[in-house]
């Protein structure tokens, strides 16, 4: 207890002190911590003492424990407090904005909503003149618009965010603010999108300011460029900006962080870490390998991606870091099914189901990815019904308003379930319907519209209608050739060589099969291998060309041995079970997953 000569200051600095100290001890006491600060509310202090313990009982039960209930207390009794006092800006909407991410983390399992909306309207509208907490809450509600999928809303208080930052004279957050808002655009396909990209390279190339901070800006524009065109699936398109992005991040990499804090409190963010732009940059680099059919490329990329996102895990608790995490995943999941390794693409699902399961919000926004993986590996096993469930599942949990070229993509894969059961034709015909390549294609996507021309053309083929999938594939061949999509080409070429076969044009038959299997072993693709060398044992040994046609065959058994034994190791796993999974959330328990000063805007958009 403090004597009576002591002023009140001295047992309150005295308690934070210790409070502190147990804080930042290694390891850290904090039940230790929490008691010191309890002990200040023995004392009766002041309001403004009162009000800021609560605040700081509330952060350090946030950040340090799993006693959310305690934390929210805590926070929103100083949130109350301090808004009858004047002149208390920090601790009011630093309670505020801990609020918000509180809610925003727990509004997947308890309704938070109604709280925390009208808290951030009246914290935005007290906070006008205080511009760093204006623009932080902004955001905070931009995000909680976004979690609630109403992205109309979210899209204008971003908007807000840019008519304020012009007015106080921050171009650097207008830029942020209107970047967070292209990127809501491009997740609702609005056309708006092109404009407001286009003012954003102009206010990113004008600024001039510190250089991460611009540097930052410029990786930010460039990832929503590149990720623009790989959703249109233009490959070819992309490199000039992809290569850009790449000079980029090794620029940033080279740049010392500067510790100067900006002369506008306005400007106090920053996008991303630079460790986690890095990832970032390695990840679209991923999407776009995988695209183009350059597999073993995207394998390098994941690998070195991983590596750097387990030191990063390691210090770094960042939800983000699981995101990146599981999109890559999900890329080289699909690289391994291609590639032959079907094995190791299991265990990798089964790695992405262990982190959505410790995420809600994760599992929420994968849930229909991880049932289009499960389909795909169903397809590569030859378990067509497990697949025709595992793709109605991924239908069913995708949310279409944000994810149409991935309803797309599964609609086309069942489709080619449905061409290889042989007795679906009224349901294939349902489908083919809504993704004709013809007419009023649903998605801008132009390597989804490939794909499309390509079922049409193998479903032709499998009915004899030779001349008609002859017509189909060649669309597919001239779109796939004009964005280098090189397994479309790759998979055209063969079915092409096959028909030419069956229609006794054995030249042109392997003029088509021949760059198929270099093309197929470029990227590389053990199936259209598989298929190719088949196709040439066959047509060799039609020719008369008996050591070509012994050479071909003798390619085939290889193949076929390699599948076969990557098809006996993949089913005798016990992650194989997965497959009958297709509702609630992801089963982890039977199967044990195989491993391979300023404010980040990630966290809060």
């Amino acid at each position: 207890m403090a004597t009576s000569g002591e002023a009140p200051e001295s047992w309150y600095l005295a308690l934070l002190g210790f409070a502190e100290h147990f804080r930042t001890s290694s390891p850290p006491k904090i039940r230790l911590c929490v008691h010191c600060l309890q002990a200040v509310f023995q004392f009766k202090p002041p309001q403004r003492v009162e009000a800021r313990t609560h605040l700081q009982l509330g952060s350090v039960l946030y950040h340090h424990t799993k006693n959310t209930e305690l934390a929210r207390s805590h926070l929103e009794k100083a949130w109350f407090i301090s808004q009858q006092i004047p002149q208390f800006e920090d601790v009011k909407f630093e309670a505020a904005s801990l609020l918000s991410e509180l809610y925003c983390q727990q509004l997947l399992l308890h309704n938070l909503v109604d709280s925390a909306k009208p808290l951030l309207r009246k914290a935005i509208q007290i906070s006008q003149q205080t511009p760093y907490w204006h623009c932080r809450l902004l955001f905070q509600l931009a995000q909680l618009h976004t979690l609630e999928k109403d992205l109309v809303s979210a899209c204008d208080l971003l908007g807000v965010g840019a008519e304020y930052t012009r007015v106080v004279g921050s171009e650097y957050t207008r830029a942020l603010f209107l970047l967070s808002k292209g990127m809501l655009l491009m997740e609702r396909k609005l056309g708006e999108v092109h404009p407001l990209l286009t003012l954003c390279g102009t206010i990113v190339e004008n600024w001039q300011g510190n250089p991460i901070q611009k540097e930052s800006l410029r990786v930010f524009f460039l990832v929503l460029q590149v990720t623009h065109y790989l959703d249109a699936g233009q490959v070819k398109s992309v490199k000039p900006c992809l290569k850009q992005l790449q000079q980029c991040i090794q620029t940033i990499s080279t740049l010392h962080d500067d510790e100067i804090l900006p002369s506008n409190p306005a400007d106090l963010f920053h996008w991303l870490p630079k460790e986690h732009m890095c990832v970032l940059v390695y990840l679209v680099t991923v999407m776009h390998s995988m695209q183009a059919g350059y597999l073993e490329k995207a394998q390098k990329y994941t690998d070195k991606a991983l590596m750097q996102l387990e030191k990063l895990k390691m210090l770094d608790s960042s939800p983000i870091l699981s995101t990146f995490q599981v999109i890559l995943l999900e890329h080289i999941i699909m690289c391994r099914l291609v590639t032959g390794h079907k094995a190791t693409a299991l265990q990798e699902i089964s790695q992405v189901c262990q982190l959505c399961a410790q995420s809600p919000r994760l599992f929420t926004n994968h849930a229909s990815q991880l049932h289009t993986l499960l389909g795909l590996y169903c397809l590569s096993v030859n378990c067509m019904d497990n697949a025709e469930a595992q793709f109605t599942a991924a239908l069913r949990v995708s949310d279409l308003t944000t994810h149409q070229e991935l309803w797309a993509f599964i609609v086309t894969n069942l489709a080619s379930v449905y061409i290889r059961e042989g007795n679906r034709d009224q349901e294939l015909y349902n489908l083919l319907e809504r993704i004709n390549p013809d007419h009023n294609f649903p998605v801008s996507s132009h390597c989804l519209r490939a794909a499309a021309f390509y079922i049409r053309g193998l479903l032709s083929f499998f009915q004899g209608r030779y001349n008609e999938a002859k017509r189909f594939l060649r669309e597919t061949l001239k779109m796939s050739n004009a964005e280098d999509l090189n397994r479309l080409t790759a998979c055209s070429l063969v079915l092409l060589g096959h028909i030419f076969y069956v229609l006794g044009n054995h030249r042109e038959s392997n003029n088509m099969v021949v760059p198929a299997m270099q093309l197929a072993s470029k990227i590389p693709d053990m199936s259209v291998q598989l298929w190719s060398s088949a196709l040439l044992k066959d047509l060799n040994k039609a020719c008369g060309n008996t050591i070509d046609a012994h050479e071909a065959a003798q390619m085939h058994q290889n193949f076929s041995q390699q599948l076969l034994q990557d098809h006996i190791a993949a089913c005798s796993l016990p992650e194989h079970n997965l497959i009958s999974w297709t509702d609630g959330p992801p089963p982890v328990g039977q199967f044990q997953a195989q491993n391979g000063p300023s404010t980040s805007l990630a966290s809060l958009l």
